[in-house]
């Protein structure tokens, strides 16, 4: 162990991951248990490096079926650094619904990712950021996020703040802080709701089953307490758009509240969404399905409005952004099927 630490601070080793399994975490292999921690990291890749010798838990390597149980400390280690984590300014297009000299509201596109991480060091909102404005204020100790007040995940298109100065970053923060900003998404979903409009209540923390999930937890023993409002704007058949406002802003909440709930994301695939979860077995359905994922490759979900309170003005803004061609090409197809299926059945 102490040879290792020598290495480490020597140079000759690099730490890339170190993790710290939950008390309730139940054992589960190494190579399993590192993908739910990882973005975009394979199994196979995960197996070399044990048999490389480079995942060690409490110091000592492990081979991939190693199980891992509360309390384990999982660490990567590699013989190259991890790479560089210094913002890189990049000329990225970025649509801009509005902007003046405190602050920038966006349309993101579904595909950008906000700000890097693991697996997204470029290409991301921040990277195009830093390139179109100077000296964006930033308010997190641990990352480089210059001007990001909220974020939205990758796979979810639509509207966020940015803040060009410290005075607006500090005033918009206690907007969201305070629930008092406005967000509504639009969300296609699995299932025919019951209700017409209904609220989903219950603590979101970490899945202890899969680092990648959120989870809801009903008793509040675990996570954070989260609101999320629905509307169910269009029936279609095996599938819904609804209408949700956010009373908190957790990481995942609407897909992990919505999944709870039994309604998950159409073609959500972290969530088990881009499964066939409503309707019949026909070979036609499957396919008419399929089809409908091509053209919607990802979350059913947008971020369709955002209001707040200027920080300078004192005036209230509300902006709108229409629902993208992608979202509406499923939802047009979903309406014929859905017509066909009661001319059918009728």
């Amino acid at each position: 162990m102490e040879d290792l630490e020598d290495k480490i601070e020597n140079g000759e080793l690099h730490e890339h991951y170190k993790f710290v399994a939950d008390k309730g975490q139940e054992p589960l292999r190494v190579d399993k248990y590192l993908m739910n921690f990882i973005e975009n990291a394979t199994r196979n890749k995960i197996q070399l490096a044990a048999k490389a010798g480079n995942i060690l838990v409490d110091g000592e390597a492990v081979k991939p079926n190693y199980r891992v149980k509360g309390g384990d400390e999982v660490r990567v280690i590699l013989t190259y650094p991890p790479r560089d984590s210094e913002l890189i300014a990049e000329d990225i297009d970025i649509d801009i619904v509005y902007e003046d000299d405190d602050l920038i509201v966006v349309n993101k596109a579904q595909e950008m990712v906000v700000h890097p991480g693991h697996g997204n060091y470029s290409g991301t909102l921040v990277n195009a950021l830093k390139f179109h404005f100077d000296n964006l204020p930033d308010n997190s100790k641990d990352l480089d996020r210059p001007g990001l007040v909220h974020r939205i995940d990758k796979g979810t298109s639509g509207l966020l703040v940015i803040a060009k100065n410290e005075l607006a970053m500090a005033h918009l923060a206690k907007q969201f802080f305070d629930k008092t900003s406005e967000r509504e998404y639009i969300a296609i979903v699995w299932g025919d709701i019951e209700e017409e409009e209904g609220t989903i209540e219950g603590h979101i923390g970490r899945s202890l089953k899969n680092r990648m999930r959120m989870a809801v937890y009903p008793d509040g023993e675990v996570g954070k307490s989260a609101i999320t409002h629905y509307k169910v704007i269009e029936r279609l058949g095996y599938v819904t758009m609804i209408s949700c406002r956010l009373e908190t802003g957790r990481t995942h909440q609407i897909r992990a509240h919505l999944k709870h709930i039994g309604h998950t994301l159409f073609n959500d695939e972290r969530y088990g969404g881009d499964k066939i979860l409503k309707g019949t077995t026909f070979t036609n359905y499957r396919q008419f399905v399929q089809n409908c994922m091509k053209i919607l490759p990802r979350q059913a979900l947008h971020a369709r409005t955002l209001g707040f309170v200027h920080p300078t003005t004192g005036k209230y803004m509300k902006f709108e952004t229409p629902i993208p061609e992608d979202m509406m090409g499923v939802v047009e197809k979903w309406r014929v099927y859905s017509k066909n299926r009661t001319l059918e059945e009728e």
